[in-house]
């Protein structure tokens, strides 16, 4: 089983979660920029923020025989601190390089004027860059919160089809499905969906433009829920074809959008460093032997494949 990991944010989760995702199949993240959980206080931290993303965690990435990709943005809960305004204002910068295949996480959190203009305007910056658009729903009055960002998304210059809707449930799928825009699921322990309604809502609506994700990040969540839903898919009758097409495919065609999607995995050698940081400490470590989890010899195939 391959595994491509739509939304899931490795800042927050050790070196340990990328061998044991390795371990299950996944070979492919694309994380968006989100919350630290605490208030940024300048837009100095979102920049330092951006590029760890495409330096040091896609080289932490590359040990494990994972391509890691992101999204960048302003996300929605600090879209109404006026202190991280201006981060807008260098995102067009961010937003060339070749690392990034969507702007991300945008969207909803309170649903406040201050929300409704960022994501007007960060829908406009992706139509400008020619990328996709990661939107973010808001957890409290999800309906509510779908039929507002479906309005933005409409009075944008980016089409439906570029954009993906995330943290969907069954009380919002049929609208964003009749939206035309791709249908994004984060499967939590507690919260969100779990796997047993994600195979009751494929039952239900069918896989196109389905995406699946684990949405991991600092709170209590779990990094292999993707290939928990696998599993579950499997026990309810779909196919191992089926899988492939809610796991890997659909998110290689969403992000494939972008034109940037790069999924051969370079291998990083014995002994390299990500601005001086090898991951180890202490003496270097004896090579992995093939297979190990570090640096598997699996590549996954070019986009598109």
């Amino acid at each position: 089983m391959r595994i491509f990991d739509p939304h899931i944010h490795m800042t927050s989760r050790t070196t340990d979660d990328y061998e044991a995702m390795r371990a299950v199949g996944v070979r492919a993240v694309v994380e968006p920029s989100f919350w630290l959980g605490q208030p940024r206080t300048s837009p100095a931290s979102f920049l330092d923020y951006f590029d760890a993303l495409l330096g040091w965690e896609p080289f932490r990435a590359a040990q494990y025989g994972i391509a890691h990709h992101c999204t960048l943005a302003l996300n929605p809960k600090e879209a109404n601190d006026p202190r991280c305004l201006p981060v807008l204002d260098e995102l067009p910068r961010y937003l060339v390089k070749d690392r990034v295949v969507a702007v991300g996480e945008i969207g909803y959190d309170s649903m406040t004027p201050a929300e409704d203009t960022a994501l007007a305007a960060q829908l406009q910056l992706a139509a400008a860059h020619e990328l996709p658009a990661l939107v973010h729903t808001p957890h409290r009055d999800k309906l509510a919160g779908l039929r507002r960002t479906l309005d933005v998304v409409r009075e944008s210059a980016l089409p439906m089809d570029r954009v993906l809707v995330d943290h969907l449930n069954e009380t919002t799928v049929k609208e964003a499905k009749d939206g035309g825009c791709w249908l994004g699921f984060s499967v939590y322990p507690d919260t969100k969906m779990d796997e047993e309604r994600m195979v009751a809502v494929l039952k239900s609506y069918g896989m196109e433009k389905v995406l699946v994700n684990s949405a991991a990040d600092w709170g209590r969540s779990d990094p292999l829920k993707t290939r928990r839903v696998g599993d579950a898919m499997l026990a309810a009758g779909f196919t191992e074809d089926d899988v492939d097409q809610v796991l890997w495919r659909n998110p290689v065609a969403f992000y494939g959008l972008s034109g940037r999607l790069v999924l051969d995995v370079e291998d990083t050698g014995a002994g390299a460093t990500h601005e001086g940081n090898s991951i180890l400490r202490g003496a270097p470590a004896t090579p992995a032997e093939p297979g190990s989890g570090a640096r598997g010899s699996e590549v996954a195939p070019a986009a598109g494949a």
